[in-house]
């Protein structure tokens, strides 16, 4: 049986990965986590409440601050491991902004102490350092940036993300750690921190309130991403880990030093305004909001992201499921599972 460590597993996204690892692997999962703002332990908790006892045995979670290295004792106690997704990190842009140094520990020493013991696992196969689409900062209109186009970071957030990732290409260089770099944006999903803007929204449309559309200075422009469903991340993921013989047959054009990099994006892009008229759609009301300045007034905080993903469906991998029926399934879940909100 192979064995998985996902580092961030209590968190939103890490969770739904550990969920659908589980449906279609027979892996050993451990998750390593400190168990912060982000880091929710009722997720795993819920989410797990839907596994039969057998299938429960085979996650463990751990506790582990990973600004502090992994120790030998503790060392001892996780074992080896065939693959490790790197996906703690902090994530707020404001509180970057409040607190660059916070970040620099978060994701860039953390980082640094996850690849120094993936280093001494002589069975690892594969590193995946889980990394975002804000490393290249704002997208102009037409614009979607492949893995290797230059970084551009406009926030402590996605410069300290930038860091991580080139740790990560620096112990595949320097130690030949096989590593795999992932981008992706916006992600949403059951389960989902309440401040976010999808949780936020369904909350705000349910209570006919209005909903704040982030927009250019002009308040005509509305933010726009490429959001992807969590669990599609998750398949992504293990798409890598399952077809890395495939992986190795492609061209490799590193542009320098070699680590390869892959976008994972989402079925289509939607302006935050298109995306909260469908919110609003699947709930059967009319969409009350109001368009706010918010990119022009606050640095770090940019109108549009964009990725390309051409070298995922080059290799096979895509979304299955449209982005409307992924919005319908999250409302109808959350509206059901509302202590969610």
């Amino acid at each position: 049986m192979k064995r998985v460590l996902l580092t961030g597993g209590a968190g939103f996204i890490a969770h739904h990965t550990i969920k659908h690892f589980l449906e279609n692997t027979d892996w050993e999962i451990v998750s390593l986590d400190r168990l912060d703002y982000s880091g929710n332990l009722n997720r795993i908790s819920d989410m797990m409440s839907e596994f039969s006892s057998k299938d429960k045995k085979r996650v463990r979670v751990v506790f582990h601050d990973l600004r502090a290295e992994i120790n030998e004792m503790l060392q001892s106690d996780l074992g080896s491991f065939d693959f490790i997704i790197h996906m703690a990190a902090s994530s707020h842009v404001d509180r970057s902004i409040d607190d660059p140094m916070c970040f620099v520990m978060d994701n860039v020493v953390a980082t640094c102490n996850i690849l120094n013991f993936a280093r001494k696992n002589k069975k690892l196969e594969r590193f995946i350092y889980f990394s975002t689409d804000e490393v290249f900062g704002p997208a102009p209109e037409g614009v979607n940036y492949k893995e290797r186009d230059r970084y551009n970071s406009t926030n402590p957030y996605s410069a300290t993300k930038a860091g991580g990732e080139e740790l990560a290409v620096a112990f595949e260089n320097s130690y030949a750690l096989p590593v795999y770099i992932t981008h992706t944006m916006n992600v949403f999903g059951e389960r989902q921190h309440p401040e976010k803007f999808i949780p936020m929204t369904i909350r705000k449309v349910r209570d006919n309130e209005s909903v704040t559309i982030h927009s250019d200075e002009t308040k005509s422009i509305p933010g726009s991403r490429h959001y992807i469903y969590a669990k599609d991340v998750a398949d992504g993921c293990l798409y890598l880990l399952n077809n890395q013989k495939k992986i190795s047959k492609l061209k490799k054009d590193y542009g320098g030093a070699k680590c390869p990099k892959f976008n994972l994006v989402g079925p289509v892009e939607l302006n935050n305004l298109e995306l909260a008229e469908k919110i609003a759609k699947s709930q059967n009301k009319k969409l009350k909001y109001e368009m706010v300045d918010f990119h022009s007034s606050r640095p770090g905080h940019d109108l549009r992201y964009a990725l390309d993903g051409s070298l995922m469906k080059k290799i096979g991998w895509e979304p299955k499921i449209s982005i409307d029926e992924r919005i319908n399934q999250v409302v109808n879940w959350t509206l059901k599972n509302n202590r969610w909100l």
